[in-house]
């Protein structure tokens, strides 16, 4: 076995001067290649140069490029002007989501297959053979890398191509603008302006007249239906207050028994909620803040909720704060107090986001 020193030629062949104005460019890059102990063995162009099959894959790679733009133009469009926030009913804000998706989705595949086409079918074969070694670079090296750079820029075809130079830009630009977008959507429209994240069913209504709590069927609940240790789930007393279309309302009602109600109200003091229990009772979002799960399985010893899917658990009398699991903020409490015919009402909307965390991030 032969060593080669850093500018040993392999089998006696002399080096070549790298300087030499008479050689091309692949010259140096197949120089340099050999220095690293690298025989190029194999390289040929896949199309010649200005043929019919180069302008055909030029306009097909162009072509994929140019769907790319043009879809990501229409994810960017989209996003800014498109009816975006939730109606009930069969709106166009149904369709927001789907269609950020579906323009996404063609223009990174357009961009996939362009760039897959380019390398596939207009770049040369080349098939190389490479010892293992190890070595520094001098200046030379450095100058053989640099050609070798500048060669594969050029092979590229992107001069004789201008055509590929240009719908490559075209297509790019607008995939940067879609990934600042999420970034800087905030400064074109305001996402938490009359955001109905931020509202639910116990919303006072016109006039301010308070909402009343209900059972599933409707009626009205009294301080005397529910006994000490018990709960119940109740929804806003609202036309469609129990449907689906404020699944955002349901709330546990829970009568603590006097000594977790003393402790529930220091609680709550600490935090200036001091005024939103009645005597012993306290009312606590179902919706779990981390997955929006139903959070409805109260533990009358431990004073603990928990919430079925992902194990999280929440302490009633420390703000139903979370003390297990996944669940990261407390379950927002709605005011309640007594109106003059004796039934429950909310003082209130509830005065933090209901449901998962994401939703009151700015």
């Amino acid at each position: 076995m032969s060593t080669h020193t850093e500018h040993q030629a392999p089998q006696g062949r002399e080096p070549l001067d790298v300087n030499d104005p008479r050689l091309t460019r692949f010259d140096i890059v197949r120089e340099g290649a050999r220095r690293d102990d690298i025989e190029i063995v194999h390289y040929e162009p896949q199309v010649l140069p200005g043929t019919k099959a180069e302008r055909r894959l030029t306009r097909v790679v162009a072509g994929f490029f140019l769907i790319t733009g043009l879809a990501a133009t229409a994810f960017l469009a989209i996003y800014i002007w498109w009816p975006w926030q939730y109606e009930a009913g069969r709106g166009g804000d149904k369709f927001y989501t789907p269609l950020l998706g579906f323009t996404l989705g063609v223009a990174l595949l357009a961009v996939g297959f362009g760039i897959l086409t380019w390398g596939k079918k207009l770049l040369p074969k080349e098939v190389s053979i490479q010892d293992r070694h190890e070595g520094q670079v001098d200046e030379e090296g450095r100058t053989i890398t640099g050609q070798t750079m500048l060669y594969m820029a050029d092979e590229l075809g992107v001069k004789r191509r201008p055509l590929l130079g240009i719908s490559l830009l075209a297509g790019l630009a607008p995939v940067a603008a879609v990934a600042a977008a999420p970034l800087v959507g905030g400064l074109i429209s305001q996402p938490h302006k009359n955001n109905q994240m931020f509202t639910t069913g116990f919303a006072p209504a016109e006039g301010g007249e308070r909402i009343r709590l209900v059972r599933e069927d409707g009626r009205p609940v009294r301080p005397a239906d529910i006994s000490a240790g018990g709960q119940l789930t109740v929804f806003p007393g609202i036309d469609h207050g129990v449907s689906n279309k404020h699944a955002d309302s349901p709330t546990l009602l829970i009568h603590l028994r006097d000594s977790d109600a003393q402790e529930s109200r220091r609680a709550n003091e600490t935090i200036g909620h001091g005024d939103y229990m009645w005597g012993n009772y306290a009312a606590f979002s179902k919706i779990c803040t981390h997955a929006g799960c139903p959070a409805s399985l109260y533990e009358q010893q431990t004073n603990r909720l928990l919430c079925p899917c992902h194990q999280s658990q929440f302490l009633i009398t420390n703000n139903a704060k979370p003390v297990f699991g996944p669940a990261s903020r407390r379950l927002p409490q709605l005011p309640i107090e007594v109106d003059s015919e004796g039934f429950f009402v909310a003082k209130s909307d509830y005065t933090e986001t209901v449901g998962p965390d994401f939703w009151e991030r700015p």
